[in-house]
């Protein structure tokens, strides 16, 4: 156990098979949340599609449904094999969130969902909205003026308060996004471009966080969006996994005890990779196996859960930096609530080297012509790990009937200038 611990401090690449997991015929034995909970967080984004649709006409095709593509990328696997003189078995998904309408990422999903709740709940006490009503009709003057009176605030690395300030200024909330130092430019000139209040911080996600949550303390009318905590979050992302389950039955993919599904979450402070574990765990049970990618400077989460600390331990506690070009996977400390609550669902963890991300972010343009950020590029080691780590021989599974889906949490959004300095990277 102290070999891990001390090779994490020493910044090693690192694959753990979770010694705290549990099957899910016991492990859910421990959970508040149910699948009723996510059933109603789908509900409530089904009553938002007439309100999205109208106000991001992105969402035409789909009719206001917030979705990615699932993609398959066997040309980006073929191009690892060559690279890595190595056969990949199985079959190779993206789910693309990087691609996600409104705000290009995952925060899409939980960041989005937490505001049209909030906004929903507003409404429906105010007597100005009932839930068999158009949603539509949220984008009309009299609405707009009424959540004017509202603020809203969220500590944020970057993804997470675009999400929330897209959204909230079409609102017409007054949105103040408290940004740490890792958090990029462009993300920040283009929330204060719609009219959102951007504070900037030389300091880590942690302090962004505290900076919100004191905001909304000393203001009964602000509404703070708690990245670490927040239930609503957690089950706008666990509506993922009723998305995904539609998408590989209609790929007629099947997911069972001999063709597991293997599943590759980036991981920051750990609200969206745990609220999609919940989802996807409950959809499919113990035949989708998911594994936590983190940066070797900021491994929060496989931290927090191999020590049982959770949010009681930090990266800079065992002397890391929590400085990594996977800007949106920044955070030193993770989250208590999920860690405590789906810690012990997750398969395994694994720590990549910066070094390897833009090989990954290039390999994919190249092959599939697909924009991710190095934050989402983490998820395309994950076969590689597995197979190099003889998982699937460990765990008795045939790697030829495995399906792998690397999550992509963001990309759609970078600007071109900034993609393009990546591709030329020598990093």
């Amino acid at each position: 156990m102290n070999s891990i611990l001390e090779a994490m401090k020493n910044r090693k690449e690192l694959f753990w098979i979770n010694s705290t997991f549990e099957s899910t015929s016991t492990g859910f034995d421990k959970l508040s949340l149910n699948i009723e909970d996510i059933m109603d967080a789908e509900k409530r984004l089904q009553r938002f599609r007439p309100f999205i649709e109208k106000a991001f006409p992105e969402t035409k095709a789909n009719n206001g449904l917030i979705e990615s593509e699932l993609i398959d990328i066997h040309k980006t696997t073929q191009m690892f094999q060559i690279k890595e003189q190595k056969y990949y078995p199985g079959k190779y998904f993206l789910k693309a969130d990087s691609q996600l309408p409104v705000s290009g990422s995952v925060k899409a999903r939980g960041g989005i969902y937490e505001i049209l709740h909030h906004a929903e709940n507003l409404a429906i006490e105010n007597n100005m909205l009932k839930e068999d009503d158009d949603y539509s009709i949220l984008l009309n003057d009299s609405f707009k003026k009424f959540f004017s009176q509202y603020k809203i605030a969220v500590g944020s690395t970057g993804n997470l308060g675009l999400s929330i300030g897209i959204i909230g200024s079409v609102l017409n909330f007054n949105v103040t996004v408290h940004m740490s130092a890792d958090a990029k430019t462009w993300k920040k000139e283009l929330l204060r471009s719609k009219g959102v209040t951007v504070k900037e911080y030389e300091d880590d996600y942690s302090v962004a966080v505290r900076e919100g949550r004191k905001q909304a303390d000393n203001d009964s009318k602000t509404y703070f969006v708690d990245d670490e905590n927040s239930e609503i979050l957690f089950l706008g992302y666990a509506t993922a996994a009723l998305r995904l389950k539609s998408q590989l039955e209609e790929k007629k993919i099947i997911v069972d005890s001999r063709h597991p599904l293997m599943v590759y979450l980036p991981c920051g402070v750990g609200g969206a990779p745990g609220g999609i574990t919940f989802g996807l765990k409950k959809i499919f049970g113990d035949n989708v196996h998911i594994f936590f990618a983190e940066p070797t400077e900021s491994p929060c989460m496989f931290l927090g859960v191999f020590t049982g600390k959770h949010e009681n331990i930090s990266v800079k506690d065992i002397g890391l930096t929590n400085i990594t070009e996977a800007d949106g996977l920044a955070v030193g400390r993770p989250s208590g609530f999920v860690g405590k609550t789906v810690g012990h669902l997750i398969n395994g963890f694994y720590t990549l080297n910066d070094n390897h991300l833009y090989p990954y972010l290039k390999d994919i343009y190249l092959m599939d012509h697909i924009k991710i950020e190095p934050s989402a590029a983490i998820s395309l080691a994950g076969p590689r790990i597995l197979l190099a780590n003889d998982y699937f021989e460990l765990k008795n599974i045939n790697p030829y009937k495995a399906t792998h889906v690397s999550w992509a949490t963001g990309g759609n959004m970078v600007p071109d200038e900034e993609f393009k300095k990546w591709l030329e990277s020598n990093f």
